[in-house]
């Protein structure tokens, strides 16, 4: 249950002589990056070598294969995974063993290989050849919304892959308040990003305002500010980082937008003790994402910006 995978490719997938032709191989490529580009991580294996078997052309690499390899890489989504095998694999089968000796540790969503080595895996589920994905469930289940249960660990198990390796996330909810008690998993959810360096850019967007109509009331900054500090300060130290809160007139949408994906949140960041309440997240095309983000940058204008700070 989650709007952003990660799986792991064996080098034939980028073999143009893997495919039957030239021709099929770039249309299962251009498939692939299609997904990948909007949805997915890509793991390098045996501590992040994996991309040297793509270091020279001892083997045919189709060009959507190296295209889509330098995007993945510009657009961080390659993530290492530790070494398993003491010993560099040195074929396609050996790398898929080292793909689901990693699985045994931190879960994929999938293993996608080449026809050429099925045989050795139609027993394992995890594992699909590119040229049959269309069938393979793992892939086909995959949806552009998901609706998880308005409560820490579902928030936590959809956004996971995101809170631990994107290198930037806004949260933009216009009535986040950590002090608030639908808001008191909040920093739990942050301390996911945490730990790792370089510490990731958090931004949290909310509004200068509670409640609605009549009952608007303007609030003071400092006020604010407070909230955030006396609630956060502790847990942000604690796992090394820092987060800019920026404070604007007025905004409704609630938005999740990160490096990797940006998810519309019907119901933002909050959660209850209901045990069947449940909210709906969307992920967002790459256009729209950018525009949100642009959205919230003070030099765009679209909003007036009524303070920012940052915390510890």
């Amino acid at each position: 249950m989650a709007l952003l995978a990660e799986y792991a490719l064996t080098p034939d997938v980028f073999d143009g002589t893997s495919y039957s032709n030239a021709e099929i191989c770039g249309v299962h490529l251009q498939t692939l990056k299609d997904v990948l580009l909007q949805e997915g991580l890509v793991r390098s294996l045996w501590s992040g070598e994996w991309s040297r078997a793509f270091a020279n052309d001892h083997r045919p690499w189709h060009p959507r294969g190296k295209e889509l390899l330098k995007k993945l890489a510009v657009q961080n989504r390659l993530v290492s995974h530790r070494a398993i095998s003491p010993y560099f694999p040195a074929n396609d089968k050996e790398w898929c063993e080292e793909a689901l000796a990693s699985h045994g540790i931190t879960p994929l969503n999938g293993i996608i290989i080449s026809d050429c080595i099925y045989d050795f895996y139609k027993n394992q589920p995890l594992v699909a050849p590119v040229v049959k994905l269309s069938t393979t469930p793992w892939w086909t289940s995959r949806s552009p919304s998901i609706r998880p249960l308005r409560n820490l660990n579902d928030y936590k198990t959809a956004l996971s892959l995101v809170l631990k390796h994107a290198n930037s996330i806004m949260f933009i909810d216009p009535h986040l308040d950590p002090g608030r008690p639908q808001y008191r998993d909040f920093g739990r959810l942050l301390e996911e990003a945490g730990c790792r360096t370089p510490a990731p850019s958090i931004e949290v967007h909310r509004v200068c305002y509670r409640g609605s109509g009549s009952q608007r009331q303007i609030l003071n900054l400092q006020e604010i500010e407070e909230w955030f500090r006396t609630s956060l300060s502790e847990t942000l130290r604690k796992v090394g980082l820092n987060i800019d809160v920026f404070i604007w007139d007025d905004f409704h949408d609630r938005h999740l937008i990160s490096n990797l994906v940006g998810i519309a949140m019907a119901n933002g960041f909050d959660t209850t003790t209901a045990p069947n309440a449940q909210t709906t997240w969307t992920r967002l095309g790459r256009v729209d994402r950018d525009d949100i983000q642009r959205e919230f940058d003070p030099a765009s204008n679209r909003h007036s910006l009524k303070g920012t700070f940052r915390i510890p």
